[in-house]
This record gives structure tokens, C-alpha cells and sequence, in this order.
């Protein structure tokens, strides 16, 4: 386990806290459990969007070529 230091703002604090004992919760936990569930919702596709993903064949060979580009170190970054 780790311990980070958050600066939060007065309000930014209050609506935390808020929040935290509306879910009967202490505030790390309400903290670490909303960013992961944020970070899965964000970052990762769910099991009907990762279906639409792999019956679109021409979206899966774009995807192919470019992991072979990258693989390759052939194209550039995009800004």
C-alpha cells in the first residue's frame, strides 16, 4: 500500500467529504474507489464496445498496420 499527499481546495475538500459520508465511506476510500471507476470508464472499452471494435473488419486491419508501423518504429507522433 501507498500514501500519496492531494492538495484540495477548501471546496474542493467539502465536496469530497460530502460526498464520501453521503456513501458511508472515509474519504480515501471514496477517492481511490471514483478514480478507478473513472479510469475504467475512460480508458477501457466494455464488452458491447469491444464487440462493435471486433466485427468492424476495416477498423481491425487499420488497427493491424498500425501496430506493425509502430512495431517497425515507422510513422511519427501526432500533436
Amino acid at each position: 500500500m501507498r500514501v500519496i499527499t492531494l492538495r484540495l481546495s477548501d471546496e474542493e475538500y467539502k465536496k469530497i467529504a460530502f460526498s464520501a459520508a453521503i456513501e458511508h465511506r472515509p474519504i480515501s476510500n471514496f477517492i481511490t474507489i471514483k478514480t478507478l471507476k473513472e479510469i475504467d470508464e475512460s480508458y477501457y472499452a466494455d464488452s458491447i464496445e469491444m464487440s462493435q471494435i471486433k466485427s468492424d473488419k476495416n477498423l481491425l486491419k487499420k488497427l493491424k498496420r498500425g501496430h506493425n508501423d509502430a512495431k517497425k518504429k515507422r510513422g511519427g507522433f501526432v500533436e
